[in-house]
């Protein structure tokens, strides 16, 4: 399965797997995240509805992004103005997508406890 998610301004396509660079995010190294702004959702060429749907994310590290030189000048008039730009980014991997299988687990716990209230009524 795979989805489009938007974040940082940008668009991305990810699956279960994936490790992407999005603009920076708040967290630490190993803290899980997750990306609600889903744009598109689907299986090889069915889509599916993006209704309800969460992609959750592992927080890999938090870097920069190689160092970008800027450079002004004006010619005859002894203007010169170097500058240097290092950009704030933060690598993922994408852990699951969809929220059909939270609300499975959530199912899972919740039967037992289902099953035990009728035998404490009995």
């Amino acid at each position: 399965m795979f989805a489009i998610v938007r974040t940082g301004g940008k668009q991305y396509r990810v699956a279960a797997g994936d490790k992407i660079v999005v603009e920076k995010l708040e967290g630490e190294a190993g803290a899980s995240i997750t990306l609600g702004d889903i744009l598109l959702a689907g299986e090889g060429s069915e889509l599916k509805s993006v209704e309800g749907l969460t992609v959750s994310a592992e927080i890999i590290a938090q870097a920069k992004a190689d160092k970008v030189i800027v450079f002004k000048k004006r010619r005859r008039h002894n203007y010169r103005r170097k500058n240097g730009h290092r950009q704030q980014h933060t690598i993922l991997r994408i852990t699951a997508i969809g929220g059909e299988e939270k609300k499975a687990a959530k199912a899972k716990t919740a039967a037992p406890a289902e099953a035990a209230a009728p035998a404490a009524q009995a």
